[in-house]
């Protein structure tokens, strides 16, 4: 019996994988790959409100947005960074209309509540119309039973309770007004396992219940949501990761600028949920969702492999790990 499944399984897969080959240029899911081009009047003279600015995809965000016009408040805890990212925007209302607004996620809800008051004051007519979370913690891959309480309570501080946090001192503003958007930088690691990333894996799922929920809750009071589930990321150009990626796994990626220009696509076409993301990531993105017990053991078969590769600073996303194969990274 169990030889006939694992047939059926292989079966399966290899059919899906001949589907996913038509498809091998596709570097989001099928659609947000609809949609086209980002929506101008969605954005032009629009508030956003950008956390993690200051590096990786918020500082291509950043870009991309001002030079389609955007109005921008953009906030990270470095502020010299924040003011080195204001200084090469080109747009509408940029660099000189953009608002720095340092932010620390960790800092408490009376400080968070000061912070949203501010964003608040800088545009009073429209309020923020956007807020984009992009800040992100997240430490080398591990695996499960070696996260550090240090490392858990860091993780879920920055991309669980402060994120959390700062929405519901924002949203009650933005019910007021019967209109606002939370744009949520979640990861493919809060739709299918992440061997190695246990604990990023867990804040991400939590996110994406959370807001997910939110929307239920408050859509028909005008508030919208979108939840974008990048893989790993090029951050290459130098301003960090601010994604599922880590440096020391290389393989194939998709582009910071890439995953901006698709990610402001998806939140100008209200979607409710995205992916970003290049194969195998991508794939097993579909196997999770539409056929759970491929998907599931498949990565079964990657998990232990996974951590190996990442502590031989291999390939982590490469199809050979259900095979046991680990290619090291050239020194």
């Amino acid at each position: 019996m169990e030889q006939r499944t694992r047939l059926h399984c292989l079966l399966i897969l290899s059919l899906f994988i001949g589907f996913i080959l038509k498809l091998s240029t596709a570097d989001g899911d099928l659609t947000l790959l609809s949609r086209g081009k980002a929506k101008q009047e969605q954005i032009e003279d629009k508030v956003f409100w950008i956390t993690g600015a200051s590096r990786g995809i918020g500082e291509i965000l950043c870009k991309q947005l001002a030079s389609l016009g955007a109005k921008l408040i953009i906030s990270a805890r470095n502020e010299a960074e924040l003011e080195r990212v204001k200084s090469q925007l080109v747009g509408k209302h940029a660099p000189e209309g953009v608002k720095v607004l340092p932010l620390d996620l960790t800092a408490g809800e009376e400080s968070l509540k000061e912070t949203v008051m501010t964003a608040e004051s800088y545009y009073p007519a429209n309020g923020v119309d956007y807020m984009i979370h992009n800040a992100a913690y997240e430490r080398p891959k591990t695996s499960a039973l070696d996260v550090t309480e240090e490392s858990l309570k860091a993780t879920l501080d920055v991309n669980v309770v402060g994120t959390i946090t700062l929405t519901q001192l924002l949203a009650p503003l933005m019910v007021e007004r019967g209109k606002g958007h939370f744009v949520v930088m979640s990861s493919a690691a809060g739709k299918t396992p992440a061997p190695g990333q246990a604990i990023y894996s867990a804040s991400k799922y939590a996110l994406n219940g959370y807001f997910h929920t939110l929307r239920s809750e408050l859509c028909q009071k005008g508030i919208k949501v979108t939840v974008v589930c990048p893989g790993p990321i090029d951050t290459s150009n130098g301003t960090g990761a601010g994604t599922s990626a880590q440096k020391g796994s290389f393989g194939k990626r998709v582009s910071s600028e890439r995953c901006a220009e698709l990610t402001i696509i998806a939140a100008t076409h209200g979607l409710k949920e995205a992916w970003i993301s290049d194969h195998p990531v991508l794939a097993i993105m579909y196997l999770v969702q539409y056929m759970p017990a491929i998907g599931y053991w498949i990565m079964d078969k990657v998990g232990g492999n996974r951590v190996r590769a990442a502590a031989e600073k291999g390939n982590t996303y490469s199809w050979n790990l259900l095979f046991g194969q680990n290619k090291k990274k050239a020194a």
